[in-house]
C-alpha cells in the first residue's frame, strides 16, 4: 500500500487523472459535449482537491462520485475507445483505493450496463475484479450484481470470455471468502460469541454477521440453490448455471476455506442444512442404480450415474470429511456408508474405482480414520464406519478373484433387501483370462483358483494420487484398465496397515517417554492384556487410557477384514516384492497387536506368517487349534458377509527341499517352497526386531520353527548353535542347492534370534523361555517309550537362552530349572544325570558370573541361583542327594563367608533330612550344621537365624541318635547365647528386613505372613527359639524333654528382657501354655509300666523307672518354669491386655498339678504357687537373680498392686541392653495398674488355692493301701501360701471365705503322716514342737486376725470366726482330730515298725499338743486385744473359750500332757481378767447370761476335778497345782463377787457354794500322813474360806439391792461353820483321848476365828444390810460355841473365847412384841463408836452408831414400821443418807 500512499504516487495519480481528463474531453469534444464539459470540471475539481487537502487521497475518495462521473459518461457512450479509455481510468483509481462506496455503485451500474450491451467483456470482467480485488467498498447488492454480472459473462457463447469469466468467478467467490477472513482477523480481539442459531431457523437469519460474513454466506447460499436448480435470493439477475461449475465452486470453498465454516455457526448451519442434504440428494441415481440392466453409459436417463456430476460429488464428499469432520459426524456417516456402497460388486466398474480412490484418500489419513473409529466404532448403536471400510475393500478384493459366471459370488442378500446373486461378467473379466492364457504371468500379479490379476504400478506409496477423480474434464466415463481397482485396493490396505501403525506406534512411543518420565518404574509394552490393564490403571494418565481405548477399537475393528484380504493376497501372490509387502503388513500389525496387548488378532496374524512357512495343510496343532477359532467366524459388513479364507494348495511355487514332518509316526516327506522360506524369513524377523511384543505368540513362532529345523534337517551342536546334520532315521532330507547357500544363513539368523533375547523385555523373556519348556516337553513325551532321537531344538535353545542371559538370569531362572527338575526325574537315568549336570553347571556358572550389582549384595539372584539344590531335596534318588550334601558341603567350605542371602536354601537342604533317610545321611547333615553354628553365624544375615533355630530343632527331633538330639539342643543354647549377644545388631538388621517385607505386602495388598506376626522380627526369632524347645520339651525321650526345658527357662530367664513388651502375649499364650497343655496330657496319660531298663546296660533309678515318673520330672521342671517367669517378668506380664485370663489359665496347671496323685508333682506345683504369689514390688535391675527369694511367711513382703509399666507406652527397642532393662526403672512414673483388675488375679488365686486345699485334705471315702493321702511338705506349702495370698484379697475377704479356709486349715492338720515319713517330720514324742504344717496353720491364723484389727468395721465381725478355728485347734490336745475313716496310729506305737524295711506303711496321728497350746496362747493373746469388740460381745466368744477350756480343765490330770491344763488355767485366768469387766459391762443386754453358768462348771470342774493326781506326783508339784487352785479363788474375789451387783444371782449362789464346798478341808485317804496336811489343800480351803469371809461382811455396798452379795457370803459363811462346828463336836466326842487331825483342829481354829471376825463385821456394817435372816443365823450358833467348851485344844479353847466374848453385846432383856426383832442389835449398835471404820476414821461408824440410835428410838415408837424389811429400807432410802453429811 505505501507504492500507491507515498507522495511521489499521489502525484503521479493526480497527473495521470488529469491526463485521462484532458484525454476524454478531447475524445468527446465533438461528439458528447456533455461528457467534454463533465470532463473539464473533473480537472478543476482535482486540482482544487489537490490544493486544498493535505491527505488528497481521502479527500478524492470523499469525492470519488464526482471525480469518476466523467468517465462514467464517457462508458455511456458505448464507444469502443472512450470506454476503453473510462475503464483503464476507473481501474486506476480503483487500484489507488480512492473509490467510494457510493462511487462504486455507480461503477458497477454502468458495467452491468456495458455487460447487458455486450461491450468489452474481457474489460468488464478485469475492471470487476480490479474493483473487487483493491478494496473492500463494494457489498451487499452491488456485490451482487458484480457476481451476476461475472456469471452471465461465464454464460455467453464465446470461449474465451466463457473460460476467462469462469476464472473471474472462482476468484471473485475466493475474494469474497478472504475477505471473510481478514474481517476475522481484525475482529478477533473484541469478536463476541454470536448467537447461537436455531436448527430450523429463517435463512436470512444472518443480521448476527458482519458485512464481509453476511456477503459471503449469501453467496455461498445461492450457490447451493443454484447447484439444486432453485433460484437464488441474492444474486439477482443470473440466467443460467451448470451443477458441474456449481459443484466445483462449492469444493473450493470448501477446501479452501474450511475455518469461515467452523467458525461462524451461520455457515455450518449452511452445510448441515444445505450442502449435506444436496449431496445426498445428488448421490440418488449412484445408489439406486445397479448394473446389468442396461450396458448403455450416456448421461441423459436421470436414474443413471453421470460421471462427471458423481466424480465432482466424491470429491466434494472427500473435502467434507477431510475438513468439517467433525462438524458433519451424522452425515459423514452417511457418505462413507455410501462410499462403501459404492464398491458393491454390482455398481458400474468406473463408479468402483473413483470410489476406491476416494477411499484411498482416507486411508493415508490416519488421523481421520482414528476419528472415525472414535466417533462411530466406539460409539453403541452406531454404524461400524472404519471397521466397514476395511471390510469392504476386502471384500471388493475377495469380489476381484471371484469370476460371476462360476457363480461364486462375494454378497449375498442384504439388509436393504438388494439383490446380486449370479450377475454376468462385469468389463474386466475377459481380459484377465486372456491374460493369463496368454502366458503373461511373468507379469507381476494374483493368482487365486484360476483368476489372474495384474499388479500396475499405480502411486507412490504413502500418497493417494488418484486418476479419475481428477478428470474434470471427462463426460463419459472413463474405461478403467484391469487390474486398476486391485492395485488401488492393494495400495489401499498397505497404506492403511502403514498409517494406522505408524501414528499409533508413534502416540504410544510419546506415552510411553511421558510415563517413563513420570513414573519410575516403566511400563514394560509388551505385556498380557491383563497386565497390561493393571499397568495402565496405575501408571497412565486419563488421556492415554483414552488414547489406548482408541488404538484397541481401531485395531479390533480392522484386523480381521486386514488379515482376511492379505491372507488372500499372500496366497494369491506370485510376485516376491508383492509377496514381501504383504508380509510386512501382517509383521507390523502383528507387531502393533502385541504392543497393544491385542492377543487374538496378534496370534491371528502370526499364525498367518507361521502357516506361510510350513508346506500347505502340515499338520501342527498349535496351529490348527488357532485358526479354528478364527476361521469360524465371518464378519458382516453392511448387508455383506466377509469369510476368511484359507489359503490354496494350488499355487505354483518352486519347491525348494524335501524332508520329514516331525511326529511321533512319520509318514511320507512334506515340500518347501520358496515362498514357505521367505514366510520364514520373515517369521525370524518378527521374533528377531518383535520378540518384546510375541507374549503367547512365541508358542507359535517356536514351534513354527522347530518343525521347519527339523524338516531342514538341523540338528544342535555345542552350547546349544543349530548346525546342518544327518536324519537318523528314515530317508535323508533333500535341499536343492537354493536352500543350501540359504541354510548357514537362516542357522545364523536362529541364533541371533535367541543371543537377541537378551535384548528382550523380562515379561517377554518368560513367554520365550515357557514357550521352549513347553516345546520341550513334548520332547520328552515323545522320548518316553522309545529310543527314538527325540528332537532338541528347545533344549538345546533353553541352553542357548539361558547362557545369553545370564546378567539378567533371575527372570528365566525359575522356569529353566524348574524344567530341568523336570528332566532330573525322568525315569530314563541318562537324561537324569544329564538332567542334574546341567543343573548344576547353571548354578555354577550363575555363582561364577560377574554379576552386576554382586551377588553378595543381590539377595534375590543368590536365593534363585541356589534354590534348584533346594529343590533336588523333593526328589528320592540317593544318588542325587549325596551330589546335593556333596555340594552344599563344598558351598559351605568354599563360599561360606559370601553366601548371604543363600543361606535359607543351604540350610533348608540340611534340614530337608528326615528320620528315615539313615544314619550316615543324617550324621553328614549335622555335621554341616555344626560348622555352621560354630563358624559361620556371624557372617549369615540374621534372617536366617530362624532357619537354622529351626534345622537344629529339626535335628534335635531325630530319634536315630540321642547324641545328636542333645547336642542340637546345646547348639540352640549357643544360638540363643549369640542372640543375646549381638541382639542390637540383629535386631536392627532384621527391623530394616521387616520394613521392606512389610512395604511389599502393602504394596501387593496382602498380610504379611511369618511366625508370631504382629510381633517384632527380633522377637519373632526369640519365639522361634522358644517354639522349638518346646516342641523338644515334649519329645519320647526324657533326656531330651530335660535338657531342652532347662535350656528352654534358662533362656527366657537370661534373655527374656530383651523381648518386646507386647511378645509377652505371644511368649506366654502360644510357647509356655501351649507346652503345660501338652506336658499335662502327656503326664496324665503316661504309662504306669515299669521300664527294667534305659536302654543297654544304663540302671534306672526307682524314682524314675516308669514313663509316668520320667514325665512327672518333666512336668515339675516346666511348670516351675513357667511360674518363675510368671513372677520374675510379672511387671511385664500385668499391662498385657490378657493377663486375667493368662493367670486363670496358669492357676488351672497349677491346681490340676497339685491335685495330680504325684507328691513329687504335687509339691512342685505349689512351690510354683508360692512363687508366684511372692509378688514383691518389682526390683528392675538386671541382675535380680532368677530364683524368688525364700519364703518368709510370717513377715510376707507384699504390695496391694504391683506397679508396671503403661500400658499405652510402645515399647520401643533401645540401643543397648543395659538401656532396654533401664526402661522398666528410669525417670518416667510407673503406672498403677488397675486395681479392680489386680483384685481379679487374686481373687482367682485363691479360688484355685481353696480348690487344692479342699480337694486335697478332703479324707477319702474308702481306706485301703492304695488310698493317696497328701504329705506333710505339701500341705505346709499350701498352707504357707495362704498368708502371702491373703495379702492381696484381705479388702474382699469375708466370712464365707474365712469358713472356708478354715475347713482346709482342719482338714490339713488333720492329715496323719506316713510312719516311715515320721522320723524325718515328727520330733520324739517327749519334745513339745510344732510341725512345719502346724506352724503355717498358726502363721495363717497370725496373719489374718493382724490384717483384721487393722481392717474396716465389717472385718472385725471375722473375730468370732478365728476363735472358733483356734479353739477347735485347742480341743486337739485332749481329742485329736480323724481323717475319715483312716486308722491311724499313736506315733510312739509306730516308731517301732522302722526296723522292718519292707512292711507297708502305716499312718501315724501327730502329736496335737504344742499345737493345741500355741493355739491357747494365741486365743488368749487374741482375746486380750478383741475383748470389748462388738462382734466378739455379741458372738459370745468368752462363753466359747471357756466352753473349750472347759474340757482340758476338768480332764486336769488326766490330759494327754500336764502342761495342757496348766496353760488352759493360766489362759482362763488371763481370758477372765479381760473379759470379766467387759461382761459386765455388758450385763444389762443379756448378751453373757449364758457364759456365767458355763463359767461356774468351768470352776467346779477344776476346782474339784474328777481325775487323781498321778502317783508319782511329788509335794512340791501339789503345792505347785494347789498354789493355781488358790490363784483361781482369788481371781473369784478379786473379780467377780466384788461386782455381785452385775452378775446373775443363780451364778453368785453357785460360787458361793463352791466357796464353801472348798473351804472344808478335804483329803484322799490314800495320802501318807506326813503329806496329808500338804494335800487337804489347806492352803485352797482357807483362801475359800476367807473369801466367804470377806464378802460376808463387805461394807462397801450402798444399796440392799447391791449387797445381796454379802448376805449370801454370810449365809453360805455361817452355815458353813455350823456344819465345821457340828462336824467338830462330833469327832471330839468320838475321838475320846485321842487328839483329832492337826488338820480339823487347824480348820476348827480357823472357823471360830472367822466367827468372831464376823461378828465384828456385822456389827460395823450398816444395820440396814444386815437382814434379820442374818442375825438370827449369828445367834443360832451361840450355843454350838457354848458345846465346843469341852475341847481339849488349848489352841481352839483361845480360839473360841474369842468367839464368844461379841456375843455379850447381843445380851438384852426381854423386850415388847414388836421390838424384839431388833433389840438384840442394840448393845452392839451401841458399842459401835468404839471400834475403827474402815477407813481407819472413828468419826464414821460414830455417826452411823449415833444415827441408828436415834433411829431405832423412833422406829420403837412407831411399831408399824417394824412389819417388814422392805418398807424400813424404802424410807430410810428416801428420807436419809446419813453419809452425805
Amino acid at each position: 500500500m505505501s507504492g500507491t500512499s507515498s507522495p511521489e504516487a499521489v502525484k503521479k495519480l493526480l497527473e495521470n487523472m488529469q491526463g485521462d481528463l484532458r484525454g476524454l474531453s478531447l475524445e468527446c469534444r465533438k461528439k458528447f459535449p456533455p461528457v467534454k464539459e463533465a470532463a473539464e470540471s473533473g480537472i478543476i475539481k482535482v486540482k482544487t482537491i489537490a490544493a486544498r487537502n493535505t491527505d488528497i487521497l481521502a479527500a478524492l475518495k470523499e469525492n470519488s462520485s464526482e471525480v469518476v462521473q466523467p468517465f462514467l459518461m464517457g462508458c455511456g457512450t458505448k464507444e469502443p475507445k472512450i470506454t476503453q479509455l473510462c475503464l483503464a481510468a476507473i481501474q486506476r483509481l480503483m487500484s489507488h483505493e480512492v473509490v467510494s462506496e457510493a462511487a462504486a455503485g455507480n461503477i458497477i451500474n454502468m458495467l452491468w450496463q456495458l455487460m447487458e450491451n455486450s461491450l468489452e467483456e474481457l474489460k468488464l470482467l478485469q475492471t470487476v475484479l480490479v474493483l473487487l480485488t483493491t478494496n473492500t467498498v463494494v457489498h451487499d447488492e452491488a456485490l451482487s450484481k458484480a457476481i451476476v454480472l461475472c456469471f452471465r459473462l461465464h454464460f455467453t457463447k464465446d470461449n474465451i470470455t466463457n473460460n476467462t469469466a469462469a476464472a473471474t468467478v472462482r476468484q471473485v467467490v475466493t475474494v469474497v471468502f478472504e475477505r471473510v477472513v481478514a474481517e476475522d482477523e481484525r475482529y478477533k480481539d473484541t469478536i463476541d460469541q454470536p448467537v447461537a442459531i436455531q436448527g430450523n431457523s429463517n435463512r436470512r437469519s444472518v443480521s448476527t454477521l458482519k458485512p464481509c460474513a453476511k456477503d459471503a454466506y449469501m453467496l455461498f447460499q445461492d450457490l447451493c440453490q443454484l447447484v439444486n436448480a432453485d433460484a437464488p435470493y441474492w444474486l439477482v439477475g443470473m440466467t443460467e448455471m451448470t451443477r458441474t461449475f456449481g459443484l466445483e465452486l462449492l469444493e473450493s470453498v470448501l477446501n479452501d476455506f474450511p475455518q469461515v465454516f467452523l467458525q461462524h455457526q451461520e455457515f455450518s448451519f449452511l452445510l448441515k442444512e444445505r450442502v449435506c442434504p444436496l449431496v445426498i440428494k445428488l448421490f440418488s441415481p449412484n445408489i439406486k442404480f445397479r448394473q446389468g440392466s442396461s450396458t448403455s453409459s450416456s448421461p441423459a436417463p436421470v436414474e443413471k450415474p453421470y460421471f462427471p456430476i458423481c466424480m465432482r460429488l466424491l470429491r466434494v464428499v472427500s473435502v467434507l470429511i477431510k475438513q468439517f469432520y467433525s462438524l458433519l459426524v451424522t452425515e459423514c456417516e452417511i457418505f462413507l456408508s455410501l462410499l462403501v456402497k459404492f464398491l458393491d460388486a454390482d455398481k458400474p466398474q468406473w463408479l468402483r474405482a473413483v470410489a476406491v480412490e476416494s477411499i484411498h484418500r482416507l486411508c493415508v489419513q490416519p488421523q481421520l480414520l482414528r476419528s472415525f473409529c472414535q466417533s462411530y466404532d466406539m460409539k453403541q448403536h452406531s454404524t461400524k464406519v472404519f471397521r466397514d471400510i476395511v471390510n469392504a475393500l476386502g471384500s471388493f478384493i475377495q469380489s476381484l478373484f471371484l469370476v460371476p459366471s462360476t457363480g461364486n459370488t462375494s454378497a449375498t442378500p442384504s439388509q436393504t433387501g438388494s439383490n446380486a446373486s449370479g450377475n454376468t461378467g462385469s468389463a474386466q473379466t475377459n481380459p484377465g483370462v486372456l491374460g493369463m492364457g496368454g502366458g503373461a504371468t511373468v507379469l507381476p500379479a494374483f493368482e487365486y483358483r484360476g483368476t489372474w490379476i495384474p499388479i500396475l504400478n499405480v502411486t507412490v506409496q504413502g500418497s493417494a494420487k488418484a486418476t479419475y477423480l481428477e478428470m474434470l474434464d471427462k463426460v463419459e466415463p472413463p474405461t478403467i484398465p484391469e487390474g486398476y481397482a486391485m492395485s488401488v485396493a492393494f495400495h489401499c490396505l498397505l497404506d492403511l496397515v502403514r498409517g494406522i501403525t505408524t501414528m499409533i506406534e508413534g502416540e504410544l512411543g510419546e506415552a510411553e517417554t511421558v510415563s517413563q518420565t513420570t513414573t519410575e518404574t516403566t511400563s514394560l509394552p509388551a505385556q498380557s492384556s491383563e497386565q497390561q490393564d493393571l499397568q495402565s490403571v496405575s501408571d497412565q494418565s486419563e488421556n492415554e487410557l483414552v488414547s489406548r481405548a482408541v488404538w484397541e477399537e481401531m485395531v479390533n475393528a480392522c484386523w480381521c477384514g486386514l488379515l482376511a484380504a492379505l491372507s488372500l493376497l499372500l496366497d494369491a501372490s506370485t510376485d516376491e516384492a508383492a509377496t514381501e509387502n504383504i508380509l510386512k503388513a501382517e509383521l507390523t500389525m502383528a507387531a502393533l497387536c502385541g504392543r497393544l496387548g491385542l492377543v487374538t488378532s496378534r496370534d491371528a496374524f502370526i499364525t498367518a506368517i507361521c502357516k506361510g512357512s510350513l508346506p500347505p495343510h502340515y499338520a501342527l496343532t498349535v496351529l490348527n487349534s488357532t485358526t479354528a477359532a478364527l476361521s469360524s467366524k465371518s464378519y458382516s459388513i453392511q448387508g455383506q458377509n466377509v469369510q476368511m479364507i484359507s489359503p490354496s494348495s494350488e499355487s505354483h511355487q518352486q519347491v525348494v527341499a524335501v524332508g520329514q514332518p516331525l511326529a511321533l509316526q512319520p509318514q511320507g516327506t512334506v515340500m518347501l517352497t520358496s515362498k514357505n522360506i521367505q514366510c520364514m524369513r520373515t517369521l525370524l524377523n518378527l521374533a528377531h526386531c518383535h520378540g518384546a511384543v510375541l507374549g503367547t505368540s512365541w508358542q507359535l513362532v517356536l514351534a513354527t520353527l522347530q518343525h521347519l529345523v527339523w524338516i531342514l534337517g538341523l540338528k544342535p551342536g555345542v552350547g546349544g548353535a543349530l548346525k546342518p546334520g544327518r536324519a537318523v532315521e528314515g530317508p535323508s532330507t533333500v535341499l536343492t542347492t537354493a536352500v543350501m547357500t540359504d541354510l548357514p544363513v537362516i542357522s545364523n539368523i536362529l541364533s541371533r534370534l535367541f543371543e537377541s533375547s537378551q535384548y528382550l523385555d523380562d515379561v517377554s523373556l518368560h513367554h520365550l523361555i515357557n514357550a521352549l519348556c513347553s516345546l520341550s516337553l513334548e520332547a520328552m513325551d515323545m522320548a518316553y517309550g522309545n529310543n527314538k532321537e527325540p528332537s532338541l531344538f528347545a533344549v538345546a535353545k533353553l541352553l542357548e537362552t539361558g547362557l545369553v542371559n545370564m546378567h539378567r538370569i533371575e527372570i528365566l531362572w525359575r522356569p529353566l530349572t524348574g524344567h530341568l527338575l523336570e528332566v532330573c526325574q525322568h525315569p530314563n537315568s541318562r537324561m537324569r544325570e544329564w538332567g542334574a549336570e546341567a543343573l548344576t553347571s547353571l548354578i555354577k556358572a550363575g555363582l561364577t558370573f560377574s554379576h552386576d550389582p554382586p551377588l553378595s549384595q543381590n539377595q534375590r539372584l543368590q536365593l534363585l541361583l541356589l534354590n534348584p539344590l533346594k529343590e533336588l531335596s523333593n526328589i528320592s534318588h540317593p544318588d542325587i542327594r549325596i551330589k546335593q550334601l556333596e555340594c552344599v558341603l563344598q558351598i559351605l567350605q568354599s563360599q561360606g563367608d559370601s553366601l548371604g542371602p543363600g543361606w535359607p536354601l543351604v540350610l533348608g537342604v540340611m534340614g530337608a533330612i528326615r528320620s528315615d533317610q539313615g544314619e550316615s545321611l543324617i550324621r553328614t547333615a549335622f555335621q554341616c550344621l555344626q560348622l555352621v553354628v560354630t563358624d559361620f553365624l556371624p557372617t549369615m544375615p540374621c534372617t536366617c537365624l530362624q532357619i537354622v533355630v529351626e534345622v537344629a530343632g529339626s535335628f534335635g527331633l531325630h530319634n536315630q541318635e540321642l547324641n545328636i538330639s542333645l547336642t542340637s539342643i546345646g547348639l540352640l543354647w549357643n544360638i540363643s547365647d549369640y542372640f543375646f549377644q549381638r541382639g542390637e545388631i540383629i535386631e536392627k538388621e532384621l527391623n530394616k528386613e521387616e520394613a521392606v517385607l512389610q512395604k511389599q505386602a502393602e504394596e501387593k495388598g496382602v498380610m504379611l505372613n511369618r511366625p508370631f506376626h504382629p510381633a517384632p522380627p527380633f522377637d519373632c526369632l526369640w519365639l522361634c527359639l522358644y517354639a522349638k524347645l518346646g516342641e523338644l520339651c515334649v519329645d519320647p525321650r526324657p533326656a531330651v524333654r530335660k535338657s531342652a526345658g532347662q535350656t528352654l527357662f534358662s533362656t527366657i530367664g537370661a534373655h527374656g528382657t530383651l523381648l518386646q513388651h507386647s511378645t509377652w502375649h505371644t511368649v506366654i499364650w502360644k510357647v509356655l501354655f501351649h507346652l503345660l497343655d501338652r506336658v499335662r496330657e502327656s503326664s496324665t496319660t503316661a504309662d504306669k509300666e515299669k521300664i527294667e531298663s534305659g536302654g543297654g546296660n544304663i540302671l534306672i533309678h526307682h524314682s524314675r523307672d516308669t514313663a509316668e515318673k520320667q514325665w512327672a520330672e518333666t512336668w515339675v521342671l516346666t511348670l516351675a518354669g513357667v511360674a518363675r517367669i510368671f513372677n520374675t517378668r510379672r511387671y511385664l506380664l500385668q499391662p498385657l491386655g490378657d493377663f486375667s485370663q493368662a493367670w486363670d489359665v496358669l492357676l488351672d496347671h497349677i491346681q490340676s498339678a497339685a491335685l495330680s496323685k504325684n507328691n513329687e508333682v504335687s509339691l512342685a506345683a505349689l512351690k510354683s504357687f508360692q512363687e508366684i504369689l511372692q509378688i514383691v514390688s518389682p526390683v528392675r535391675d538386671s541382675e535380680k537373680p532368677d530364683t524368688p527369694p525364700a519364703i518368709n511367711v510370717s513377715v510376707p513382703v507384699v504390695v496391694g498392686t504391683t506397679t508396671a509399666t503403661s500400658l499405652g507406652r510402645s515399647f520401643m527397642r533401645t540401643d543397648s541392653i543395659g538401656e532396654r532393662i533401664g526402661r522398666y526403672n528410669g525417670s518416667e512414673p510407673p503406672v498403677i495398674t488397675d486395681e479392680i483388675e489386680d483384685l481379679n488375679l487374686w481373687w482367682a488365686a485363691w479360688n484355685s488355692w481353696y480348690r487344692i486345699g479342699s480337694e486335697s485334705t478332703r479324707p477319702p471315702i474308702t481306706c485301703d493301701k492304695l488310698t493317696f493321702i497328701p504329705s506333710q511338705p505339701f500341705l505346709t506349702a499350701l498352707i504357707q501360701i495362704f498368708p502371702a495370698l491373703y495379702q492381696h484379697i484381705k479388702t474382699g475377704f469375708s466370712m464365707d471365705d474365712l469358713q472356708k479356709l478354715g475347713v482346709i486349715l482342719h482338714g490339713a492338720v488333720s492329715v496323719p503322716i506316713s510312719s516311715d515319713a515320721s522320723p524325718f517330720i515328727l520330733p520324739s514324742y517327749t519334745e513339745a514342737v510344732l510341725t512345719s504344717l502346724q506352724e503355717a496353720v498358726l502363721t495363717a491364723l497370725d496373719v489374718l486376725q493382724k490384717a483384721i484389727c487393722v481392717g474396716s468395721e465389717s472385718m472385725q465381725i471375722m473375730y468370732p470366726a478365728i476363735f472358733d478355728q483356734l479353739l477347735a485347734f485347742v480341743e486337739f490336745s485332749c481329742k485329736p482330730p480323724q481323717y475319715g475313716q483312716l486308722e491311724t496310729k499313736h506315733i510312739a506305737n509306730a516308731k517301732y515298725n522302722q526296723i522292718q524295711l519292707f512292711a507297708p506303711a502305716e499312718w501315724v496321728a501327730l502329736n496335737y499338743v504344742p499345737f493345741a497350746e500355741r493355739s491357747l496362747e494365741v486365743v488368749v493373746d487374741l482375746y486380750q486385744k478383741t475383748a470389748c469388740h462388738k462382734a466378739v460381745v455379741t458372738e459370745k466368744v468368752l462363753q466359747n473359750i471357756i466352753k473349750t477350756l472347759r474340757i482340758p480343765l476338768s480332764l486336769k490330770y488326766s490330759c494327754p500332757s500336764e502342761s495342757t491344763w496348766k496353760l488352759a488355767v493360766s489362759s482362763l485366768l488371763k481370758v477372765l481378767s479381760i473379759g470379766l469387766p467387759v461382761a459386765r459391762q455388758h450385763a444389762s443386754s443379756g448378751k453373757f447370761d449364758s457364759m456365767w453358768p458355763e463359767l461356774a462348771n468351768t470352776f467346779e470342774d477344776f476346782l474339784f476335778t474328777k481325775s487323781t493326781p498321778p502317783d508319782n506326783l511329788s509335794i512340791q508339784e501339789f503345792q505347785k497345782n494347789e498354789s493355781i487352785d488358790v490363784e483361781v479363788v482369788q481371781l473369784i474375789s478379786t473379780e467377780i463377787l466384788p461386782y455381785a451387783n452385775f452378775i446373775p444371782k443363780e451364778f453368785v449362789g453357785q460360787i458361793m457354794t463352791m466357796l464353801n464346798k472348798g473351804s472344808i478341808h478335804s483329803q484322799s485317804s490314800s495320802f501318807t500322813e506326813a503329806e496329808i496336811d500338804i494335800r487337804m489343800r489347806e492352803e485352797f480351803s482357807k483362801v475359800c474360806f476367807e473369801t466367804l469371809l470377806q464378802f460376808s461382811f463387805s461394807n462397801k455396798v450402798t444399796t440392799p439391792q447391791e449387797g445381796y452379795i454379802s448376805r449370801m457370803a454370810l449365809s453360805v459363811l455361817l452355815k458353813r461353820s455350823q456344819d465345821v462346828l457340828h462336824r467338830y463336836i462330833e469327832d471330839e466326842r468320838l475321838s475320846g483321848k485321842c487328839p483329832l487331825p492337826r488338820q480339823q483342829v487347824t480348820e476348827i481354829i480357823f472357823v471360830l476365828k472367822a466367827v468372831s471376825t464376823l461378828i465384828d463385821s456385822l456389827k460395823k456394817t450398816q444395820p440396814e444390810n444386815v437382814d434379820a435372816n442374818t442375825w438370827a443365823q449369828v445367834i443360832a450358833l451361840y450355843p454350838t460355841l457354848v458345846e465346843c467348851i469341852t475341847c481339849s485344844s488349848s489352841e481352839v479353847c483361845s480360839a473360841l473365847k474369842e468367839a464368844l466374848v461379841p456375843f455379850k453385846d447381843f445380851m438384852h432383856p426381854p423386850a415388847s412384841k414388836g421390838a424384839s426383832l431388833w433389840l438384840p442389835a442394840i448393845p452392839a449398835l451401841l458399842v459401835m463408836p468404839s471400834v475403827s471404820a474402815p477407813g481407819g476414821s472413828k468419826r464414821w461408824g460414830w455417826w452411823m452408831a449415833k444415827d441408828s440410835v436415834a433411829r431405832l428410838k423412833q422406829q420403837l415408837t412407831t411399831p408399824k414400821c417394824f412389819t417388814s424389811e422392805r418398807s424400813m429400807v424404802t424410807r430410810r432410802k428416801e428420807k436419809y443418807h446419813p453419809w452425805h453429811k
